[in-house]
């Protein structure tokens, strides 16, 4: 109990340190949905807007997983 009471006061005041320092970028990141008219407001130049579509597909390498339903068959 008493390693998790310190484990846990550790976590806060690394958290609280964390907090006091706030985020060193200024400029916001956005995201934006691409099914919104774009007509109704065009985006400042100063703001960066993130296409959550637009991330690069993710790579599996190796079979994928199936789970055994049938532990006497292999």
């Amino acid at each position: 109990m008493v390693l998790l009471a310190v484990v846990t006061l550790f976590t806060v005041a690394i958290a609280g340190g964390g907090s006091l320092v706030g985020p060193t970028e200024k400029k916001a990141t956005y995201l934006a949905d691409r099914s919104t008219a774009r007509a109704q407001q065009a985006p400042s130049s100063d703001k960066q807007i993130v296409y959550v579509s637009d991330q690069p597909p993710v790579r599996v390498v190796g079979a994928p997983f199936v789970p055994n339903t049938n532990p006497r068959e292999r």
